[in-house]
């Protein structure tokens, strides 16, 4: 049996947690998928953002429509990412894969030890003009990152809203927003250069990615509180972290 045909239940079940933290989940998606044998940078990172941008995208709807958005960081944060995704696109090309995958663990173990730690500002919530210049300057350096390793950025998108002052829960909700824009952009700039899709593949991963999307996001509105994300959130990227180095960089 190809592995492959395990990828939409799994995939399911992902999108259903990571739409609760405002990520895509690109960062299980891709390493699962090079693991079943696809090819990391022509078939795994492109069908990996994909599904990131299904997962974030139909989340940020219930979200929205819930008003947990907060739309005057989420915009320039956007923005920023979506100009500076196909530079980490281009660099991605032009750069050997295990020293990716090196980065795309360190990068996710950073943001679950920042997170779990609750630190914040001493000066406490960011004022209006300091969320915004944190957007401009954060979003320019993560957009190049989230395309250079296939990621939406929403793993060190929702500790940093944190820390400017935003609870988990529209630190989540707001990440949602971000990471759909700067996960288009990524994926736009691998489609129309080194993307090698399977459709029968991205289809059925797609539909699974929706649907469990569609549950997670509404769990998370109607149960969940902040405090609970926020541990949820850390310990699967100290996880996933993990899994990468021991399987991929140290085994492999």
């Amino acid at each position: 049996m190809n592995p492959v045909h395990l990828a939409p239940p799994i995939f399911f079940v992902i999108a259903f947690v990571f739409s609760m933290l405002g990520m895509g989940g690109s960062q299980l998606y891709i390493p699962i998928l090079y693991w079943m044998g696809l090819d990391f940078k022509t078939e795994a990172v492109p069908l990996g953002m994909l599904l990131n941008v299904i997962n974030s995208g139909s989340a940020t709807i219930t979200y929205g429509r819930k008003k947990l958005i907060a739309w005057g960081v989420a915009l320039p944060f956007a923005v920023a990412m979506i100009g500076f995704a196909p530079l980490g696109v281009w660099l991605n090309i032009r750069l050997p894969v295990k020293p990716l995958l090196v980065f795309f663990a360190l990068f996710t173990a950073a943001a679950a030890v920042l997170m779990l730690s609750g630190w914040k500002p001493k000066g406490g919530s960011l004022s209006t003009k300091g969320r915004i210049a944190m957007g401009i300057t954060a979003g320019s350096g993560l957009g190049t990152v989230a395309g250079m390793i296939g990621r939406g950025g929403g793993s060190f998108i929702v500790p940093l809203l944190y820390i400017a002052g935003l609870e988990a829960r529209n630190a989540a909700a707001t990440s949602a927003f971000v990471v759909t824009c700067s996960g288009l952009s990524s994926f736009a700039s691998h489609l129309t250069t080194a993307a090698r899709p399977d459709w029968g593949v991205w289809v059925a991963t797609a539909v699974a990615v929706l649907l469990g999307s569609q549950l997670g996001s509404r769990v998370m509105v109607e149960h969940l509180k902040s405090r609970t994300v926020k541990r949820v959130f850390g310990w699967v990227l100290l996880g996933v972290a993990a899994l990468i180095l021991i399987k991929d960089v140290w085994l492999g």
